[in-house]
């Protein structure tokens, strides 16, 4: 058993350096164009803020709409330190990301006593008062936002953040701790009877996700170079969600796929000027009808029925 599983991640290992390198040269020879090189940028900062927002509304069962609200925390914070304050690009990165962990207890703490339709209220509202905070602040720029921010993010940060958000969180889902926030989602009075402190393991899931998303947005603000408030609404925020929505709850390698689509849908419909989001919320709906739990329901993608297959051969 030892050497099926030191094969599979031996295989896996191969396969994601292979996938960096063909990605890399692809972006050196210009084989990738431009217009591509956005998206795919795009998908690799919404894999980060979906993967992030499912440890939240997938597999701690609770609905929040303030991720937006988390991204414009780690995008402000890291741009102000590599932009005024000439700071490393890792050390802005992981302000921004610690930024965003400490918003995160400080909103997680009054509002995730709240359920359902409250709590996803409560939270929409935090994500409105940190736009509305940064529109005030000059020294951001205010509702003009910041421009001229070091164009730091490449294909290397970008992937390798990626890699460690998911191997993250999902080692944390495999723990004791990740069990626990399974235990809140599927039954909070039940878990609450088992001894679990259920406030605690919610306050931890925000958090942590909030973490994350203050990556995705230092990513963001050092790829695109201009922030603003409006880049932050609430529809950020609903994007997200319909990518935890699409991949399925409670399914990192769903949000991952989820992330791929839905940005890649969105850039072929660009042509479509306002009828684009016609098109777009028409194609989530079939979706939903047809596919209700998801791209990948609570399901992960894995070798482990390959491996197992091989295992019983070896045996006979």
């Amino acid at each position: 058993m030892k050497d099926l599983l030191k094969q599979k991640n031996i295989l896996i290992g191969i396969l994601l350096v292979i996938l960096y390198i063909a990605i890399y040269f692809a972006l050196e020879t210009g084989f990738i164009e431009p217009f591509q090189q956005v998206n795919l940028f795009l998908m690799g900062i919404n894999i980060i803020a979906a993967v992030s927002l499912n440890l939240i509304v997938g597999f701690t069962g609770q609905l929040a709409l303030g991720h937006a609200g988390f991204m414009a925390v780690g995008a402000y914070v890291s741009a102000v330190l590599t932009l005024k304050m000439g700071q490393p690009f890792l050390l802005a990165i992981f302000a921004g990301a610690l930024a965003a962990f400490v918003m995160g207890i400080v909103i997680g703490l009054p509002t995730l006593r709240l359920r359902g339709d409250y709590l996803a209220i409560a939270t929409l509202g935090f994500g409105e008062i940190i736009r509305g905070l940064v529109v005030n602040i000059e020294y951001v720029g205010g509702a003009a936002g910041m421009n001229g921010i070091p164009k730091m993010t490449n294909w290397t940060w970008l992937y390798l953040f990626a890699l460690l958000t998911i191997f993250i969180i999902k080692n944390f889902i495999n723990s004791t701790h990740g069990r626990a926030c399974i235990a809140v989602r599927d039954n909070e009075i039940a878990a609450e009877t088992m001894g679990i402190n259920t406030t605690y393991y919610k306050v931890l899931a925000f958090s942590m996700g909030a973490f994350f998303a203050g990556v995705a947005g230092a990513l963001y603000a050092h790829y695109f170079f201009l922030i603003q408030p409006k880049t932050f609404t609430f529809m950020k925020s609903f994007d997200a969600l319909v990518m935890v929505v699409f991949g399925g709850l409670g399914s990192l390698t769903g949000s991952v796929l989820a992330a791929i689509v839905v940005t890649a849908v969105n850039a072929a419909l660009i042509n479509f000027g306002s009828l684009r989001m016609i098109v777009y919320a028409l194609l989530l709906i079939v979706i939903m009808v047809f596919r209700p739990q998801g791209l990948m329901g609570t399901k992960e993608f894995t070798f482990k029925s390959l491996f197992r297959e091989k295992g019983r051969e070896g045996q006979c």
